[in-house]
């Protein structure tokens, strides 16, 4: 990674505090951000929790709204700082794309996933930006008992283990407490 670019992958469970515990960390920096949003308002309740999240940004943030294909965004970023919330929607966005009759076709998935990340992580190579980018953690979980679960778990922690090679930081939030891992 560019000595310029800087990783924080923050891992951690729903609502442990991953999404307040990144807002700090970006304010901090007393530079402009920039928050890529990956959930879509697909029913009332979503809709409901989306302008929760934006209200409590602050007004000055740019705001971009992108399911998937970050790094194709990536040059309308205006800021130093980027949050990118969250790889955990982005993968499932990316799986209902290869849902057919309540199955997936898993190595069309997995090829996308890989392509998403490994775009993203050039990406971020390649810009002089500090990235603060969020994802639940779904290793410490039960096995979903259905194949969709299945497959949907195996992308989402290999996309996490990608990123968090390439992370300067990783820290995991548990009950808003973060704990650096690396």
């Amino acid at each position: 990674m560019s000595t310029a670019s800087k990783l924080t992958l923050i891992l951690g469970g729903a609502r442990s505090g991953k999404s307040s515990h990144a807002q700090t960390l970006a304010e901090e920096t007393g530079k402009p951000v920039t928050f890529l949003a990956t959930a879509q308002a697909l029913d009332e309740e979503m809709s409901a929790r989306i302008q929760k999240h934006q209200a409590e940004r602050p007004a000055g943030w740019q705001t971009m709204e992108i399911p998937c294909d970050i790094a194709s965004h990536s040059g309308q970023i205006r800021s130093d700082v980027v949050i990118l919330d969250c790889i955990t929607l982005l993968v499932s966005n990316l799986l209902m794309q290869f849902v057919k009759e309540d199955r997936v076709d898993e190595s069309p998935f997995m090829q996308a996933v890989q392509k998403e990340i490994e775009g993203l992580i050039e990406t971020i190579h390649s810009q002089e930006r500090e990235w603060f980018i969020i994802s639940n953690e779904v290793g410490l979980g039960l096995v979903p008992p259905y194949p969709m679960g299945r497959v949907y778990r195996d992308a989402l922690g290999w996309a996490n283990q990608r990123l968090a090679r390439e992370a300067e930081q990783v820290l995991f939030l548990v009950a808003g407490i973060p704990m650096k891992v690396k």
